[in-house]
């Protein structure tokens, strides 16, 4: 398996969390990547192999994610392999027959000339700043829930959203970044409307960014919200965290692609991974 600093930009950016946050082993052919603080997050207890799978490989890789992942981690009852290379076009069916699914994720980059500002500017009613972790750590988790539509089983859901807050909080803690909120004045007070993460390598001698879960409430969509904030933050990244580079993933079926490309991300590279959730939660990738 090839070194980190040898990683495709998406998976590399990937680990910087797990770095900080978790393990991450290398293997003869692949890396393993346990969070124990979050067994169930799926991202975060996976294999990283640096080839796409072959018919006849899913024994073996089963075997290795039980041996590794589930057994160290009863919790941890789902199936995750990342490929860091071309991302096969169909999924053998070896892997099929166990339920996996193949998705595919578009990296996108950015450097500081790239960035463009919104058409139009934030409202006054509105407020962009870094969330007080941990203080507000459960704000975000409630926004994050409501904003996920059903793709996930919510009770186990929010149990996720609660221990990635609290890691975010500690790498905010270290001076690798923050949690970024839109708050709008409403008649109960300030109310968090729209949120995303961004985080730099503290272990390459690139400046890269990695944002992290962009989302705005549903009920408060269309209203040019989450350009505002990829913006701003994006301006906090190069100004204030000194970056060179940006990097966020997204569905290349997702509209939220064509907001990334309006101020100035341009797509990289295409990320593969196979995935099959736990009986009883969503299906949605």
């Amino acid at each position: 398996m090839r070194p980190i600093e040898a990683l495709s930009l998406g998976w590399r950016t990937e680990l910087i969390f797990h770095r900080f946050d978790g393990e991450v082993a290398p293997r003869a052919d692949h890396l393993l990547i346990r969070t124990p603080r979050n067994p169930t997050y799926y991202w975060g207890n996976f294999l990283l192999f640096d080839r796409a799978p072959r018919e006849g490989d899913a024994a073996r890789w089963l075997a290795l994610f039980d041996d590794e992942v589930a057994r160290p981690q009863p919790e941890s009852r789902h199936l995750a392999f990342g490929i860091d290379g071309a991302p096969p076009v169909s999924l053998p069916a070896d892997f099929a027959a166990v339920g996996a699914k193949l998705f595919t994720s578009s990296v996108l980059t950015m450097r500081r000339e790239q960035l463009r500002a919104p058409r139009r500017s934030l409202p006054a009613s509105f407020a962009i700043r870094p969330l007080r972790l941990p203080d507000e750590a459960a704000a975000a988790a409630d926004h994050q829930v409501a904003s996920d539509a059903g793709g996930y089983e919510p009770v186990g859901y929010r149990v996720f959203r609660e221990r990635r807050m609290a890691g975010y909080g500690r790498m905010a803690q270290a001076g690798l970044g923050d949690w970024f909120g839109v708050f709008a004045a409403t008649p109960q007070g300030e109310a968090l409307v729209a949120d995303c993460g961004l985080f730099r390598d503290g272990f390459g001698p690139r400046a890269l960014g990695r944002f992290q879960s962009v989302a705005t409430h549903p009920a408060w969509r269309r209203q040019g919200l989450c350009t505002a904030l990829m913006h701003a933050v994006c301006t906090h990244g190069f100004d204030t965290l000194g970056l060179e580079s940006l990097v966020i993933l997204a569905d290349p079926t997702d509209v939220a692609v064509g907001l990334y490309e309006s101020v100035g991300f341009v797509r990289d590279h295409v990320l593969g991974y196979i995935e099959r959730r736990p009986p009883g939660d969503g299906q949605a990738g």
